[in-house]
Formats: structure tokens, C-alpha cells, sequence
């Protein structure tokens, strides 16, 4: 895949997940860690936005650089609310324990990816 087509196909994930955070909160609203001051809300929609302009800044070549670093330390702040679903999660189905589990390690290829975007 060519450089600005990684670039744009990870602005688009993180679009994405910025837009569900705004439509379908809940769920987002349920990982946030209960360590954070304030409601889970007003995470789960501080979140959303960041991961809009993060998309925002990726999608555009004269901030590439930027977006790139700032979705790799989006992706490793993130990982504390995925280790609370893997904790909350631990006596599900095991199709919601694989779910739980396997958002742990994806975040390091993600960290990966947004630092490639940002070194091209």
C-alpha cells in the first residue's frame, strides 16, 4: 500500500471511531477508567474528538507528521480503557473475552502505523 494510501485508510479508521463515539457512546462510556475525574461522557466525547482531528491531521499532507505522531499517542492513551474491558469483560462469553483480549495487543501495530505515517 502506498504512503498517502496508509495515511488516508488510517484518517479514515480514526474518523470512523471519532463519528461512533458521538452516535453510539455508550459503549465507549462503559471503558472509561473510573480514575478519570468527571463523567465517563464527557470522555468518551473528548475521545470522539480527538480522534477526529487526529483523522483530520492525517488526511492532510502538510500536517501528516503531526497526525501521525499524535494518533500513535492517541492509540497508547487509549490503552488503559482497553485493559479495563479486558478486566470487565473477563467472565463474558468467550466471544466478548476474545474481543476484549484482542483490542490489547492491536494497539501496538496501530502505535506502529500512526508512527510510519508520521516518518513519510
Amino acid at each position: 500500500m502506498s504512503n498517502a494510501k496508509s495515511a488516508l485508510v488510517l484518517a479514515g479508521v480514526l474518523a470512523t471511531s471519532g463519528v461512533l463515539h458521538f452516535a453510539r457512546p455508550k459503549p465507549f462510556d462503559s471503558i472509561v477508567p473510573r480514575s478519570l475525574p468527571g463523567s465517563p461522557r464527557t470522555w468518551t466525547y473528548f475521545s470522539g474528538a480527538a480522534e477526529l482531528a487526529v483523522a483530520a491531521a492525517i488526511a492532510n499532507p502538510g500536517t501528516r507528521r503531526l497526525g501521525g505522531l499524535a494518533a500513535a499517542g492517541l492509540f497508547a492513551g487509549v490503552f488503559p480503557a482497553n485493559v479495563k474491558m479486558a478486566v470487565d469483560w473477563r467472565d463474558t462469553s468467550p466471544a466478548r473475552r476474545a474481543i476484549a483480549y484482542g483490542r490489547l495487543p492491536l494497539q501496538i501495530p496501530l502505535v506502529l502505523w500512526g508512527l510510519r505515517v508520521a516518518k513519510r
